[in-house]
This record gives structure tokens, sequence and C-alpha cells, in this order.
């Protein structure tokens, strides 16, 4: 088992993780909140595991970007995240589109930030060809 430790600080109004050249500041109102972060997180680790598994699967891309949506469920009190909806861009030539199609099914269960996620959150990948 692993351990990582990271300290968040209290500023002068907000909470606040230390990184150079400027601390990040976990507040909406002057940086991204907290569920901004973890969804943001989610979608970044899903972009990462699926360019791991394009390159594995020998298919030739780049990547353009990531764009991630996210509803709450505003019938709970905490309001807690019920959908993340994450979209990658990337260039695939189109006889390497359907492989790279099946495996963005790959993404989900390979993904350490959503396999973290409550059961409750529905996780969907959608792929864009540019």
């Amino acid at each position: 088992m692993s351990v990582e430790t990271l300290t968040i600080q209290k500023g002068k109004e907000k909470f606040e993780l230390p990184v150079e050249p400027t601390n990040w500041i976990l507040a909406r109102e002057v940086g991204y909140s907290p569920v901004q972060m973890l969804v943001t997180a989610t979608a970044t680790c899903g972009g990462y595991v699926y360019s791991s598994v394009l390159e594995n699967s020998h298919i030739p891309y780049t990547f353009d970007k990531i764009e991630v949506s996210y509803d709450r469920d505003q019938s709970k009190q905490a309001e807690p995240l019920s959908a993340i909806d994450i979209t990658f861009f990337v260039h695939i030539e189109k006889e390497y589109q359907e492989k790279a199609l099946r495996c963005v099914k790959l993404v989900s269960k390979n993904c350490p930030v959503i396999q973290s996620l409550d059961k409750g959150i529905q996780v969907t990948e959608t792929v864009v060809f540019n």
C-alpha cells in the first residue's frame, strides 16, 4: 500500500494547496472549487489512461483537448455529483478510429480516480475525432 500526503493550508480567507510559484486556491470564487477539482481530476486521469491504451494498442494519435461537464443531484442535501461526462478530442486516422472507439471502453475500469468515485456517479466517456 502506498501513501502520499498533501498539505492543504488555510490562506487568508480560503484553503490553498501550496504549489510554486503560487498556491492553488480551492474556492470557486477565486479558483476552482473542490467539486470542480474532483471532476477535473477524473477527466485528466481518464485522458492519461486513454492515451496509454491508444499507445499500447499501437494507434497513432494526437490529443487535442478534453472537455468535461458534470451534474449534481439537487434532491440530496449536499448536492453530490450524479454524473460526469468526459469528451476526448483526438486526431486519429480513419483506419484506426473503430479500434480507438473500442479502446475508450477500457478507460473507466483502468482509471484509479474513476474507480475511487461513488458507484452512484455515472461516468461516460466519448471520443470526437478531429
